[in-house]
């Protein structure tokens, strides 16, 4: 009787492999940290790539720790030299603290996790010149009236009045997740115009999602904001919408009367300038010595 044996691959050196793999980058933090640090050396795609992380990731420190102060957005300057961050809020004052404290720790804190040079990145608070047109105020607004205890309708109904009454042209909230009892549902209100589709949708509609850990479950808020037209672009966007025909008044045709003394008026210019032309004396013309 032959004995077989069996030849089990050896996966030992694949482990390690694995495992050192892992250990390198234990974290995405750290992956986004590196990424960040070699962004001069990368190829565009990579960039993208990098700055949408470092963006994803920033939103959510800032969305985490400002919450309460009316978090609205943050956005990212980007410099061969420098980045600076201006972090939108309604009440910039609790942003930048005692004498700035809380601005100078929250760069402390960007810096140190994203590996930036001393100096090399500026946090700035900017305050929302109409929070009643800025969905993400409005959906932290929501956030904390739920969880204060306040009834969905009655909360929801709240922020669409006051969002129309900052001459916005439409809003939708939308509440998803156990409101009253244990069956799940949504509940949406909604007042004026909304555009959600096309070109005009994605430039006029500003939109926040936000969650709410309830004792009950998770509830799921959205509250989308039709913005007016602006031609200066402070409070909506400079484009007109497609649909919008605006009638342009013709100009006054002037009278035939008036013509005639216009060209009158001209005609009798004409001629005094001729006459004084003709009575100005002619001086000789110097004769050219031999």
């Amino acid at each position: 009787m032959s004995s077989s044996s069996t030849c089990l691959p050896n996966n030992k050196s694949n482990n390690t492999h694995r495992t050192h793999k892992l250990t390198s980058f234990s974290s995405i933090g750290q992956l986004i940290s590196k990424m960040m640090a070699q962004r001069s050396k990368m190829s565009t795609k990579r960039k993208f790539v990098a700055d949408g992380c470092f963006y994803a990731e920033l939103n959510e420190l800032l969305q985490a720790e400002l919450s309460e102060d009316g978090y609205a957005g943050v956005e990212v300057r980007t410099t061969p030299h420098r980045t600076n961050i201006i972090v939108r809020a309604t009440r910039t004052q609790n942003v930048l603290g005692e004498k700035g404290q809380r601005i100078r720790e929250l760069t402390s804190v960007v810096q140190k996790r994203f590996d930036f040079d001393d100096g090399a990145v500026e946090l700035y608070a900017e305050r929302v010149l109409n929070r009643g047109l800025c969905a993400q105020a409005q959906a932290e607004s929501l956030k904390y009236k739920l969880l204060g205890g306040l009834a969905v309708r009655r909360a929801c109904y709240g922020v669409v009045r006051f969002v129309m009454e900052a001459s916005a042209k439409g809003c939708e909230v939308i509440v998803t997740g156990k409101l009253r009892g244990q069956r799940a549902k949504a509940m949406k209100f909604g007042d004026g115009y909304m555009i959600k589709t096309g070109h005009a949708g994605q430039v006029y509609t500003d939109t926040a999602v936000r969650h709410v850990l309830m004792r009950q479950g998770v509830i799921g808020i959205r509250v989308a904001i039709m913005l007016p037209q602006d031609p200066k672009g402070l409070v909506g966007p400079k484009i007109p919408l497609d649909d919008v025909v605006t009638i342009i008044e013709p100009k006054e045709e002037p009278k035939l009367e008036t013509l005639l003394q216009q060209q009158e008026e001209a005609e009798a210019a004409r001629l005094a300038a001729q006459a004084a032309a003709a009575a100005a004396p002619v001086e000789a013309a110097p004769e050219a010595g031999f």
